[in-house]
């Protein structure tokens, strides 16, 4: 006879001979306690007729009954063999649970079909109850539930609508599983409401606070063993929703049975689900204040379906990094604006179209450290709905894009990079999200994630919304997908998109369409606060890293501490760099002038020195500069072909000397002619050897090279970009001339000499002001080189300074000045 428990104090002898008599019975009459209650009768019959095989059994069995079942079975009787063999029809083998006294109530029932209820563990799973433990299940579409503990099989009763419950003479809550028959199938699996949260006290207490510097680990889809069980845990934040159940392809998208449970104040939902792991898609079912339902991706999410399909998907890392060295250096190297830096800034998408991150690891680490460049900037790689967008308008913030793989890929490909000496930078979007009815927009019924105020939740560029900085968890949420980026990812830095939209509350926005701060101003008080908080935990967290703002104004204090106040009353955002965005528009405004004209745009070319140590730059000739009919950056230069191209080499060399770091989109280090397209990418046949103007690529892209091979090996351009003693004007005002001409100073006082000649003719003799402290100068680098494509007017001999005062010097050189370019000349 199989063992069950019985209620202690009985007598044995009397329990077993009335066990014996109710299995006799059982098959005769129904259950006593279902006889009282027509409905529990009803249950009962409906459940017999189910099976010939299932059996009645009364409490009259007892704990000591079912001892002396055990004993016997240890002293190897032949009743206990055939227990030990599965008999489908032995009677002892399947009992028949007691009905559950009450059964699930009415009101819970409800709560449970309509997807409303905020605590299904309360009802469903096993609770402890007079006479022993009660068993509910919610199973739609269920034909029979039957719960397994130790050698105990009991079948529950079918109460109706899914619901199964059944009462067990017990002392405790057992381990236990279920058998869930369906129609052509029996799914032997745990209890999903037979486990504790699997999110801890401190998870929940940093949650509330809104300081969970490492959120991912405590929100979304975590697979996890818990209590001894593999599974996976789910959780979101979802204050407003009056419920949340969990669908995806391990439920058949329906997610009746998967109900989560609220923790609290927190609102946080959460569910343990187990047997349910990696590579399985899911999203959330959320029940709205209004009662209406909405099907969202999880806002944390590691991975996703690949567009246009949106569901989530459970994912856990396996990727082996190999670059401890290069985040060892990292860590002891100096800041970024003490350090050589220059970037060469892709679109992976399209920088070589189809290709796969593990496939762009075989390619793009090579041609970048060929090209010289110290770091790659990624256009954003988080995933979006909508590849037009570039990848700025980012629905999936803490899942790197699956059109190119999974994020073992992506990691691979940072991995790559790092391990040929390239440093990583992304684009980072936490100015505003999409609209997507499946994704953050009104998340849980509604507004969360943006300003509850409409006029400061719609972005009136870009047809987006923009996060409620001032509410902690959303805050929260953002800092720590800045540390998630850069921990999980390695990613060396962030280069944060439209800081400018985020700081003003009036921007791009007529007057009676914002409201003023609490001081009566324009400045978002909540934005600025959550970007100080944003630095300041990355550069605490992270060793290394650099965070650089795309900033378009003015705005005091950028790349300031964050605990250094300035003349506004404002601490420093704590950036580490800043886009220069005033140096860029004028610069180029010059350049796409005739030579004949740029006199009367001199000043364009050095206003920037003006400015220049206001903040630590980055000099970008981006993305957004050959779109959108602004055209290539060799198009934008006058004249025919030749003077196109010299002028760029010429802009080019400027550039590299000016204080600041670099970056240079893709495309434009060969010269592409056309504008870019996300749809097809650069123009790579320009460099192929059967194209008949190959050479006048190459020759761009080879300066490119030689441009950061010097860069990298001269300090003098990049260890005092942000100290005004390392820069000093030769000439600035030579606008007749179109020349300009400038020193640049390492920490030790060696001398670099920068002269761009921007007119269209060669000027021999050209005499320049020259320290007397250099005995003689030799060119390092001359843009007008024959293997460049130029005309190869250059100064191949030592140039030696002459005692003659010019230019405010006590000495003064001369030269020939090719025609558009730059020469670097340094002491010999």
């Amino acid at each position: 006879m199989t063992p069950r428990p019985t209620p202690s104090g009985s007598d044995p002898k009397k329990s077993a001979a009335k066990a014996a008599k109710s299995v006799k019975k059982a098959a005769e009459k129904p259950d006593p306690v279902a006889e009282n209650a027509p409905a529990k009768k009803a249950v009962a019959k409906k459940a017999a007729e189910k099976t010939a095989e299932k059996t009645a059994v009364s409490k009259a069995v007892t704990k000591k009954a079912a001892a002396k079942t055990t004993k016997t079975a240890k002293k190897g009787t032949s009743k206990a063999k055939k227990v030990a063999t599965p008999v489908p029809a032995s009677p002892p083998e399947v009992l028949a649970a007691i009905p559950v006294s009450p059964e699930v109530p009415t009101a819970d029932r409800d709560r449970l079909l309509s997807g409303t209820h905020h605590d299904p563990h309360g009802v469903l799973g096993a609770h402890p109850v007079p006479g022993g433990v009660a068993f509910r299940v919610f199973r739609p579409y269920a034909r029979a539930v039957t719960v397994v503990a130790g050698d105990v099989r009991a079948e529950l009763h079918d109460d109706g609508d899914g619901f199964f419950s059944g009462l067990l003479a017990l002392r405790e809550v057992p381990p236990y599983r279920l058998l869930v028959a369906y129609e052509e199938t029996v799914q032997d699996t745990e209890d999903h409401y037979g486990f504790l949260p699997a999110l801890g006290d401190l998870d929940l207490h940093l949650l509330g606070e809104g300081r969970h510097e490492q959120l991912w680990t405590a929100l979304g889809a975590q697979p996890m063993t818990h209590r001894g069980v593999t599974g996976t845990r789910f959780t979101v934040w979802a204050p407003n929703a009056r419920g949340v159940r969990v669908a995806g392809t391990f439920n058949f998208w329906d997610g009746s049975a998967f109900a989560m449970r609220s923790l609290g104040s927190t609102g946080i939902w959460e569910l343990f689900v187990p047997g349910v792991g990696e590579g399985e898609l899911y999203k959330f079912e959320i029940t709205r204040p209004d009662g209406s339902k909405t099907l969202r991706a999880d806002p944390l999410a590691r991975r996703t379906e690949v567009p246009p399909s949106t569901s989530s998907i459970i994912h856990a890392s396996h990727h082996e990094w190999g670059d401890a060295d290069w985040l060892a250096r990292r860590a002891e190297g100096a800041p970024a604006h003490e350090a050589p830096f220059s970037v060469y800034e892709i679109h992976l998408p399209s920088w070589r179209p189809g290709l796969t991150y593990r496939q762009l690891a075989e390619q793009l680490p090579a041609y970048v450290k060929d090209l010289g460049f110290t770091h790659v900037e990624l256009m954003p790689v988080a995933e979006h709905p909508f590849g037009g967008s570039w990848g700025y308008q980012v629905t999936g913030f803490y899942a790197p894009t699956a059109r190119l793989g999974t994020p073992d890929d992506f990691k691979y490909l940072v991995d790559a990079l790092h391990q040929a000496g390239i440093g990583v930078l992304m684009d980072w979007v936490p100015a505003h999200f999409p609209r997507d009815d499946w994704a953050l927009a009104e998340f849980d019924g509604r507004t969360l994630y943006e300003h509850e105020d409409p006029l400061r939740a719609a972005h009136p560029d870009w047809g987006t919304l923009e996060f409620d900085y001032g509410r902690r968890e959303v805050r929260n949420f953002l800092v720590a997908n800045a540390v998630y980026w850069c921990e999980e990812f390695h990613i060396d830095g962030l280069r944060v998109d439209a800081v400018a939209s985020m700081l003003y509350l009036d921007y791009s926005r007529e007057p009676g369409q914002w409201v003023p701060n609490v001081h009566g101003g324009r400045e978002n008080l909540d934005a600025v606060d959550f970007l100080q908080e944003m630095n300041a935990t990355v550069y605490r967290r992270v060793p290394g890293v650099v965070t650089i703002a795309e900033e378009s104004t003015a705005w005091d204090g950028v790349t300031r501490a964050t605990h250094h106040m300035g003349p506004g009353g404002f601490g420093g955002l704590g950036f580490g760099l800043k886009w220069n965005m005033g140096w860029m528009h004028d610069s180029l405004d010059y350049m796409s002038h005739e030579p004949v004209h740029r006199k009367y745009h001199h000043h364009e070319m050095t206003f920037s020195m003006v400015y220049a140590y206001s903040e630590n730059y980055v000099l970008p000739i981006s993305h957004d500069e050959v779109v959108h009919g602004k055209r290539s950056l060799v198009s934008k230069m006058p004249g025919d072909w030749w003077q196109q191209r010299a002028n760029l080499r010429g802009y080019l060399a400027f550039m590299w000397a000016h204080p600041g770091k670099q970056l240079l989109f893709m495309g434009q280090e060969f010269a592409q002619g056309a504008e870019w397209s996300e749809a097809h990418g650069p123009d790579w046949w320009l460099l192929d050897p059967a194209y008949g103007a190959e050479a006048d690529h190459r020759g761009v892209r080879d300066l490119v090279r030689d441009l950061n091979v010097v860069y990298r090996h001269t300090p003098a351009l990049w260890q005092r970009d942000t100290d005004p003693s390392g820069f000093q004007w030769i000439v600035g005002d030579a606008s007749e001339d179109n020349v300009f001409a400038f020193l640049r100073y390492d920490a030790e006082g060696s001398p670099l000499l920068a002269v761009s000649n921007l007119s269209p003719v060669v000027r021999p003799n050209y005499r320049l002001g020259a320290p007397d402290d250099v005995p003689a100068w030799l060119e390092t680098l001359n843009t007008d080189a024959a293997r460049y494509g130029g005309g190869d007017v250059t100064n191949p001999e030592i140039l030696k300074p002459d005692p003659q005062a010019w230019h405010g010097r006590p000495a003064s050189i001369q030269l020939t000045l090719p025609p558009l370019a730059t020469v670097w000349l340094r002491p010999a």
